[in-house]
């Protein structure tokens, strides 16, 4: 066992042939700070360097999850302050995600127990993605008045039919199976048999391809490829194939069965500036080609949402006070205009967000 950093908020170390990625803040269900996206990055920098490390596994420490997502308390705090933590933090974060997607070896994400917003970005671009019976997987950001980053407009816009528009405007939790269907997921695993899979990665040979790993992980799965939201596929697609939010509002205010009147109140809680942006997101991400440019747009949006006065509310109320009473600006979704969203999708200097070719 060859240990990179032991101790606090990120363990990496290489066990036999697995180059391990642990985040290690259990109390706070592993949410990731600056300081740990930088830490993986070296991690990833050593792995992929090192000929004996044939696959990476990134994992959680304790019982309830993968990552609970960033860490919105210091990026509330830097916000207040019109401080730059935002503009930093989601740089090195979205160039991380991509890194992940185009690494060159297997790279293998555990995402058990509770998977949301940059867990997300750590794990649903890896090459071979793991889930359990205990994943509770989202992307909540709209809650915040925000909108699904980390490469989630990409994700999200490559759910079968209109799967991902639901997840992402309503915040709606995927099971497993869900995450399966939605394109998040590849294969459901027991918790009970993540440790023998996990033993059984540090013992592949060097050289392994991704093939390879698919075939071990699936003599652990169970076969699942479908939840309980794929059977609502068809009624989700009718409400949610429209290009504004008043359409869909409209769509479900004129069914009258509970699910659409539950997912309208649902929508009625989000931010409706976050909504619109995050629709108007998804529409342009699926007719873009690469999870680059996809990240340079949110890279865009998220600087503006972090001056916004709903970012700082929604996590006050979600979050600081945690009262669940946002009072959004503007209020409703007829009220967000043309002038108010064209800063969200303004261009951006070539060298705000650059991709590096190579490491």
């Amino acid at each position: 066992m060859n240990d990179l950093a032991a101790e606090g908020d990120l363990i990496a170390r290489k066990e036999g042939a697995a180059g391990i990625i642990r985040l290690n803040r259990p109390k706070a269900i592993n949410a990731v700070t600056l300081e740990m996206f930088h830490d993986i990055d070296r991690a990833l920098d050593v792995f992929e360097a090192d000929p004996d490390v044939a696959v990476i596994v990134l994992e959680g420490a304790g019982e309830r999850g993968l990552c609970a997502g960033g860490d919105i308390r210091a990026l509330w705090e830097s916000s207040k302050v019109r401080g730059d933590l935002g503009k930093i933090l989601w740089r090195d974060e979205y160039i991380l995600n991509a890194r992940i997607k185009q690494f060159p070896k297997p790279y293998v994400a555990f995402m058990d127990g509770i998977v949301m917003g940059g867990g997300v970005g750590l794990s649903a671009h890896s090459r071979h993605r793991v889930v359990t019976e205990r994943t509770k997987l989202a992307m909540p950001e709209v809650g915040l008045g925000f909108f699904p980053d980390v490469g989630g407009t990409y994700l999200l816009s490559r759910s079968p039919g209109e799967i991902g528009t639901y997840f992402g405007l309503t915040g709606t939790t995927m099971n497993g199976p869900d995450a399966i269907y939605a394109r998040f997921a590849d294969a459901v695993v027991p918790s009970a048999k993540l440790p023998a899979l996990r033993e059984a990665l540090t013992k592949v040979a060097p050289g392994t391809n991704s093939a390879e790993i698919d075939r071990l992980i699936a003599g652990f799965a169970t076969g699942e490829k479908a939840g309980p939201v794929a059977a609502m596929q068809a009624k989700i697609d009718g409400w949610f194939a429209r290009g504004r939010m008043e359409e869909i509002v409209a769509a479900l205010t004129a069914d009258g069965s509970d699910l659409a009147q539950a997912t309208l109140k649902t929508l009625g809680e989000k931010s409706p500036r976050g909504m619109v942006v995050t629709l108007k997101l998804l529409r342009l991400a699926r007719a873009t080609e690469t999870l680059e440019e996809c990240l340079v747009r949110e890279y865009r949006a998220a600087l503006e949402v972090f001056a916004s006065d709903d970012f700082r509310e929604g996590v006050r109320a979600a979050v600081i006070d945690k009262d669940r009473n946002p009072k959004w600006s503007p209020p409703g979704i007829e009220d967000v205009t043309a002038e108010m969203l064209a800063p969200y999708f303004a261009e951006i200097g070539a060298d705000e967000l650059k991709f590096p070719d190579s490491k």
